[in-house]
C-alpha cells in the first residue's frame, strides 16, 4: 500500500480523502522572526490556522498540503500541534523557496550537499525531529531561473529521484516559466507525472496551458481568493475550458491562502486586499458556482479527492 508521509507520520494514500493541495498554515520571514521575535504572536498564529483548519474540515477535507519550506519559516512543530488538535492530515514539504539567491551556506556548497538535505528531511526528519516531509517545493518567479534557483530545482529533482516522493514547483504563468522548469526537470530525468506546476491558474491562456498540460505534469489552480491579476470567474472559465478538452485529471483545486503571513499585517490588511480569501472560499463559493456552470459532482471529486492520489503514486 503506497504511504506519505504527514506531520504524525506515514498515512496510506487512499485515505487522504478530500484534499486541498496548497494551502499555508502560516508563512513570514525567517530573518526577522529570528531577529525581532517580538512582532509575532505564537498564540494567535495558532488560533488563527486552527480557525481555518477548522473550518475546512468541517466542510468535508481529510488533508492539507503545507508547501512552507526554508524562505517561508517552515515550523513543523506548529504543523504537528495544528494537526493533531484539528484531526486534518497536514503533509509538510522540503525544498527552498527562493526567487534570486541562496544563503551562503548552500551557495559555496555543491548541489549535492543541497540533495543530502532534501533527503534527510524525507528520510530522517526536519528541523531535528521525527517529522518527516512528504513533498518537495521549489520556486521561479518574475526573475527567472537565475543560477540559485536552477540550482534548487535541479537538486530537487535528484531528491525526487532518491526517495520517489513527488515535486511541486511556485511559477509565474505570465512570464511562463512552468515551460522552463518542466526542461531543468526533462534534462534531470524526472518522470513529469510526478511534477505539479503550481499557480497555473493565475492566467487564462489557454495555449500556455495546454503545451504545459502535453507535457504530462499536473497544474494547480490553487490560487481562488487572489484577484489581483485574473477574477475567479476567469479562473472558473479556465477550469471548465481544460476539462472540456480533457484535462480534468491534472488539475488541482485550492487557494494557496496563508491564515497569517508577513505580506498581511495586521490581519485585517489581508481583508481589504482580498475580501473573499480563505481556506473555505473554494469549498463555500467557488465549487458551487462550478456545479451551476455545468462542471459535474464526479469532476469536482476528481479534481479533489482522485487526482491527489495519481500524483503520489
Amino acid at each position: 500500500m503506497k504511504v506519505i508521509n504527514s506531520v504524525t507520520g506515514p498515512i496510506e494514500v487512499e485515505k487522504l480523502g478530500k484534499t486541498l493541495i496548497h494551502e499555508h498554515l502560516r508563512t513570514r520571514s525567517e530573518s526577522v522572526a529570528v531577529q525581532f521575535p517580538h512582532l509575532y504572536d505564537a498564540e494567535k498564529e495558532y488560533r488563527l490556522a486552527m480557525e481555518q483548519v477548522i473550518g475546512v474540515r468541517d466542510r468535508g477535507v481529510k488533508t492539507i498540503f503545507d508547501p512552507s519550506v526554508m524562505g517561508l519559516d517552515r515550523d513543523v512543530r506548529f504543523m504537528k500541534r495544528v494537526s493533531e488538535d484539528s484531526d486534518v492530515q497536514i503533509i509538510a514539504a522540503t525544498g527552498i523557496f527562493t526567487f534570486h539567491y541562496l544563503p551562503t551556506r548552500f551557495m559555496s556548497n555543491d548541489i549535492e550537499f543541497m540533495v543530502e538535505q532534501f533527503v534527510r528531511d524525507i528520510e530522517i526528519g526536519i528541523q531535528n525531529s521525527e517529522i518527516k516531509a512528504g513533498f518537495l517545493k521549489c520556486a521561479t518567479d518574475v526573475q527567472g531561473v537565475t543560477p540559485d534557483v536552477e540550482k534548487v530545482i535541479r537538486a530537487v529533482a535528484r531528491a525526487h529521484h532518491k526517495t520517489g516522493v513527488p515535486i511541486m514547483t511556485h511559477s509565474v504563468p505570465a512570464k511562463e516559466n512552468g515551460l522552463l522548469q518542466v526542461q531543468i526537470f526533462e534534462e534531470e530525468g524526472v518522470d513529469l507525472s510526478k511534477v505539479l506546476i503550481g499557480h497555473s491558474g493565475d492566467t487564462d491562456n489557454l495555449d500556455y496551458l495546454e503545451v504545459l498540460l502535453e507535457k504530462g505534469v499536473f497544474i494547480g489552480m490553487d490560487r481562488y481568493g487572489l484577484t489581483a491579476s485574473i477574477s475567479t470567474e476567469q479562473r472558473n472559465a479556465t477550469v471548465r475550458a481544460l476539462i472540456e478538452r480533457g484535462y480534468v485529471n491534472r488539475m488541482f483545486l485550492s487557494q494557496d491562502y496563508c491564515c497569517t503571513t508577513d505580506r498581511y499585517k495586521p490581519e485585517r490588511l489581508k481583508k481589504e486586499a482580498y475580501p473573499d480569501w480563505s481556506m473555505t472560499f473554494l469549498l463555500d463559493k467557488v465549487i458551487p458556482m462550478l456545479l451551476s456552470e455545468g462542471v459535474t459532482a464526479e469532476q469536482i471529486n476528481i479534481m479533489m479527492n482522485e487526482n491527489v492520489k495519481s500524483w503520489l503514486s
